[in-house]
């Protein structure tokens, strides 16, 4: 697999990569802030089938993952084409394999990720979270308020992600309330390695790309490796189980 091959595929994400390796992903729909939705052009099944290529593509040494504009990803898509599907229970099928390749597939990449967040994230605000690296914007806020605050169970992998981080209770307090963490207090209790002026934080993730691909590739993939094993064992015995509650509540609601 090469860039070349899956540059152009995506209708939410742009690639460019730098000549030392750095990928960036930025996160758009049609070419504004990113929206979460749900149809076959959207984020939630792009994002897994572009983790899956750029694991194929040994050319990839760094992996920047950042959003369009000023919001990392804080509503849903209301204007985009509509599923295919044409009842709940087909479009749960599809979610559910899309859950568990959007996470599964993030934590396969083979080298280190980095996150900018430029902004709120209140819609899987566990995927920056999930890279090895997290840089914030001081605008940045983090919250999950498509579950638990939209009648919805959290069992897409918030619910391993969130109380790992934050700690048991903290973490379902969290994801019970909607509450929100501002950038400082992200940094305060850990959940971002650094706090930034919007205006300088692609410089200074750009500094921590360019920094890392210097190092030779086996050490970049047996790094990536060592930090993320007990993630992986994590989302494997807790992602499918979950996300198939989810489906079950949301049918019943």
């Amino acid at each position: 697999m090469r860039l070349a091959e899956y540059c152009d595929k995506y209708a939410t994400l742009k690639l460019d990569r730098s000549d030392s390796g750095v990928l960036t992903v930025t996160m758009h729909t049609r070419g504004g802030e990113a929206l979460w939705g749900i149809a076959l052009d959207s984020l939630h099944r792009e994002l897994g089938e572009l983790f899956a290529d750029i694991a194929r593509d040994p050319e990839n040494k760094i992996v920047l993952l950042t959003a369009t504009g000023d919001n990392f990803c804080i509503a849903m898509d209301q204007g985009g084409n509509p599923p295919p599907e044409t009842s709940p229970v087909a479009i749960w099928d599809r979610m559910h394999r899309e859950g568990v390749a959007l996470l599964d597939n993030l934590l396969r990449v083979p080298v280190p990720m980095i996150a900018a967040v430029n902004g709120p994230v209140h819609i899987h605000a566990e995927l920056p979270l999930l890279c090895d690296i997290v840089l914030a914007s001081d605008t940045a806020e983090f919250a999950d308020v498509a579950h638990v605050p939209g009648g919805t169970v959290p069992g897409d992998g918030v619910q391993t992600v969130w109380p790992m981080l934050l700690g048991p209770n903290r973490g379902r307090y969290f994801l019970l309330t909607g509450q929100r963490i501002g950038a400082a207090e992200a940094l305060s209790l850990g959940l971002v390695g650094e706090v930034l002026a919007p205006a300088a934080l692609m410089a200074r993730a750009r500094d921590h790309a360019e920094r890392l691909a210097a190092l030779p590739l086996p050490v970049l993939r047996h790094t990536r490796t060592v930090l993320t094993g007990h993630l992986r064992r994590r989302m494997l015995a807790d992602l499918s189980h979950g996300l198939a509650l989810e489906a079950l509540a949301s049918l019943h609601s």
